[in-house]
């Protein structure tokens, strides 16, 4: 049987901020992205998330970022490897320690935002991640876009290497995502996010912004959880993966 992974960022509040309904998606994701305090979270916030996830049986990810809360980690920085590989390890620690309290651990690592995309080309800072990755765990998996330079270096150094979709975003010809400022770069037609989800995980392929179908193989499937609906959406495409026989489990 097919199966496939469903992720979703978590923890993406700060204070008396929140952003994403923790609880009610950890009902229906395999994986949780945890916001590791760089671009949001703060230590309750990553105690609760693990809490709530260790109880459900989610897997743990630390979602390590660029240090910017004010930009929610999706502003373009340059940050000298060493600093980003010490800030990598850093942010998974701190995640490891809740992790633990709550009876499990840190299970694999996930970039965002900025960093997500920047590892995509940059052989630098994806090679200053994966160190970041290695110091903290060197069995830890790593999650990103299929066909990035740090899923290759991830491989190259031993670490399983796990490829990512999103049913919800936009795709270049190239299978890199289009940037969010672009029109179109959000798919936010609920019965094409289903229609996506499914040709996913049964095709390993999608439709790009231009109209040309490319592959897009991936182990795990990512569910925005900052997106109005969100949780409804995410059931959603769990209900139509398994009414379309795929089996949704945890990769790691």
């Amino acid at each position: 049987m097919i199966s496939i992974d469903l992720n979703a960022d978590l923890g993406e509040g700060f204070g008396r901020w929140t952003l994403t309904d923790d609880e009610r998606l950890l009902s229906v994701v395999t994986s949780a992205n945890v916001a590791c305090g760089f671009h949001a979270g703060d230590a309750p916030t990553m105690r609760r998330v693990c809490e709530l996830a260790a109880a459900r049986g989610v897997r743990i990810g630390a979602q390590v970022s660029y240090r910017d809360l004010a930009g929610f980690g999706r502003r373009a920085m340059d940050v000298p490897p060493a600093e980003l590989t010490a800030e990598v390890a850093y942010q998974i620690g701190a995640l490891e320690v809740f992790a633990r309290a709550a009876g499990t651990r840190v299970a694999y690592v996930k970039p965002h935002g900025a960093l997500y995309n920047r590892v995509v080309r940059d052989e630098e800072q994806a090679r200053a991640v994966l160190n970041g990755v290695l110091l903290a765990d060197p069995t830890l998996p790593v999650l990103g876009l299929p066909g990035s330079r740090l899923l290759e270096l991830a491989a190259k150094a031993g670490l399983p290497a796990v490829e990512e979709a999103f049913a919800d975003r936009a795709y270049t010809d190239e299978g890199t995502l289009v940037a969010r400022g672009q029109e179109g770069a959000l798919v936010t037609d609920p019965e094409a996010v289903l229609r996506r989800s499914v040709e996913l995980a049964r095709g390993g392929e999608v439709v790009a912004l231009s109209g040309r179908r490319i592959e897009m193989r991936a182990r795990s499937l990512c569910l925005h959880g900052d997106t109005p609906g969100a949780v409804d959406l995410a059931r959603q495409v769990r209900d139509a993966l398994e009414a379309a026989g795929v089996r949704v489990e945890a990769f790691a």
